[in-house]
C-alpha cells in the first residue's frame, strides 16, 4: 500500500507539473514603464492571479493599477491604484491572455516590487476543499489529482493537434499562393519579353535595318 501510494503521488506530481501552470514571479514596477505577462491558454480553463506590492520604506504608500485582457482585447480585469488584488476568470476563447501591471505616482528613480501568484488550470483548483466536500484523502485524493490531470493533457493533446491541423492549412494554403504567384510572375515575365522583341522588330523595320 505504501508503494502504491507513493507511486500514486509520484505520478500526479510530475502530471500536475505537465498540464497546470502555478508560481509566484516578482515585477520591479517604476513609472516610466508598463509590465506584462502573457500567457497562452485553451478555452474552458480556469485562471485565478492573486498580487500585491511588497511594502518597503516608501515616503508615499505605493500602489499599482493592473488590466487583464482576452485575445480578442476584452477586458477581464481592471483596477486602478490598489495595493493588492485579485482576478478569476474562465477562458472563452484559446490565445493569448495579457495582464499589465504599472505603478502609480513615484518619486523618480523609485521602483516598487510586485508579487504575482499565477494559477491555472489543475494548478487553480482548490484541492483541500475538494476533498473535503468528497470525504476523501490520502491516496483516494491523488487518484481524483490523477484522474483530472489525466483529463487536462487529453485537452491538451487534443487543442495541439487542432493548432497542428490549422498550421498545416496555413502552411498549404502559404505554399499555394506563393506557387501561383511564382506562375504569375513567370508569365508576366515571358509577356514583356515578347511585347519587347515585337516592339524591337517593329522598329528594326521601321529603320529598315531588317
Amino acid at each position: 500500500m505504501g508503494r502504491g501510494g507513493a507511486g500514486a503521488a509520484a505520478a500526479a506530481f510530475t502530471l500536475w507539473w505537465l498540464t497546470g501552470c502555478a508560481g509566484a514571479v516578482w515585477l520591479e514596477l517604476s513609472t516610466t514603464a508598463t509590465k506584462c505577462l502573457s500567457e497562452e491558454i485553451q478555452s474552458n480553463v480556469v485562471v485565478i492571479a492573486d498580487y500585491s506590492i511588497l511594502f518597503e520604506e516608501h515616503p508615499v504608500r505605493p500602489t499599482v493599477s493592473a488590466k487583464v485582457t482576452s485575445p480578442n482585447g476584452d477586458i477581464l480585469h481592471h483596477a486602478e491604484k490598489v495595493s493588492h488584488g485579485q482576478f478569476a476568470f474562465t477562458t472563452a476563447e484559446s490565445g493569448i491572455y495579457l495582464a499589465c501591471f504599472w505603478a502609480g505616482t513615484l518619486e523618480k528613480g523609485t521602483v516598487i516590487n510586485l508579487n504575482l501568484d499565477w494559477r491555472i488550470g489543475i494548478a487553480a483548483k482548490d484541492w483541500d476543499s475538494i476533498a473535503k466536500k468528497e470525504k476523501i484523502d490520502g491516496v483516494a485524493l491523488e487518484l481524483v489529482k490523477l484522474e483530472a490531470t489525466a483529463r487536462a493533457i487529453h485537452g491538451n493533446m487534443l487543442y495541439l493537434i487542432v493548432k497542428e491541423a490549422d498550421m498545416r492549412n496555413l502552411s498549404e494554403w502559404t505554399q499555394v499562393k506563393i506557387t501561383w504567384l511564382s506562375l504569375l510572375s513567370l508569365a508576366v515575365c515571358i509577356t514583356v519579353s515578347v511585347l519587347q522583341v515585337w516592339h524591337l522588330k517593329q522598329f528594326f523595320r521601321k529603320k529598315k535595318l531588317i
